[in-house]
């Protein structure tokens, strides 16, 4: 695998751009657990991001419907056509632009899955946009950078603001760690697989007010949760939640909650931040 895809850039002269992040599959062992975790059928619609040249967008060709594949790079554009050309393969529809500027409505489709190895830079701002988009795909299987993944599906302890946002989205899981020989050029870092299940049923609340409350928790890692919240709140009027939000105020919704008040954001849950949100609306 390694042997052909040198053999692709040096044919069209191209050199893999550390900008966008190219780095290219060559573990066909990796290849394989990508796709089994994608679960795909002949009737899924899949939606590649940065195909690069191919090599998994062939695989995923040869086992669904259709693949929209989104590249950024031109050149890559039009190497990847050349090659499902030669190939003959005629479910792929290839599409050169940013992926953080189209938006789901425009791929025309109304359930599809999300299969990509994502470049570092992209991966948070690509995974919350899907999350937060109408139009969300039935699971993404991704692959991204081993710490981004072990983030993103942190348990209370390790919690962060990606992670809270994420799994009030959906339900995340690392699949297999991916180790940095797998690709070419080598990357300075590992990488994991994770699969991204968005939820079904979301809470019925302000989704605005919701961050908003979390973003104060998390402004001040060495402080604890309570003083976040009281001096965040408080200093913005606690416009999110209609009112101002008072140390005192604060101290009975912590009771209520069972949390103490040496708690950190980081030790919270999703349910515990949602009831937080729930008793400082019932007591404003």
């Amino acid at each position: 695998m390694e042997q052909s895809i040198k053999q692709l850039l040096d044919k069209y002269n191209i050199k893999p751009s550390k900008r966008l992040g190219q780095n290219f599959l060559i573990d066909n062992s990796v290849l394989q657990k990508t796709i089994n975790a994608a679960e795909l059928s002949k009737n899924d619609i899949v939606l590649e991001i940065g195909p690069g040249l191919g090599t998994l967008t062939m695989e995923l060709a040869k086992r669904t419907k259709q693949v929209i594949a989104v590249e950024k790079d031109e050149k890559m554009c039009k190497i990847l056509q050349e090659v499902l050309d030669v190939k003959n393969v005629r479910n792929v529809r290839v599409i050169n632009n940013d992926i953080l500027k189209v938006r789901s409505s425009e791929f025309e489709v109304q359930s599809y899955k999300i299969v990509a190895n994502l470049p570092y830079y992209i991966a948070s701002p690509v995974i919350r946009m899907f999350l937060e988009t109408e139009n969300k795909p039935e699971s993404m299987i991704l692959m991204v950078q081993k710490e981004v993944a072990q983030r993103i599906c942190a348990k209370p302890g390790q919690m962060s603001i990606l992670a809270v946002a994420i799994q009030f989205y959906a339900r995340p899981e690392i699949v297999s760690e991916v180790l940095k020989t797998s690709f070419y050029p080598q990357p300075k870092v590992d990488s994991a697989i994770i699969k991204i299940t968005p939820k079904n049923n979301l809470p019925k609340i302000n989704i605005e007010n919701f961050f908003s409350l979390i973003k104060a928790g998390f402004s001040s890692k060495r402080k604890f949760l309570i003083s976040n919240l009281s001096r965040e709140l408080s200093a913005r009027g606690g416009s999110a939640f209609g009112g101002k939000i008072e140390n005192c105020k604060l101290k009975i919704v912590f009771d209520q909650a069972r949390l103490g008040q040496k708690m950190r954001a980081e030790n919270l849950s999703v349910d515990d931040w949602m009831n937080i949100y729930e008793k400082i609306k019932n007591i404003l």
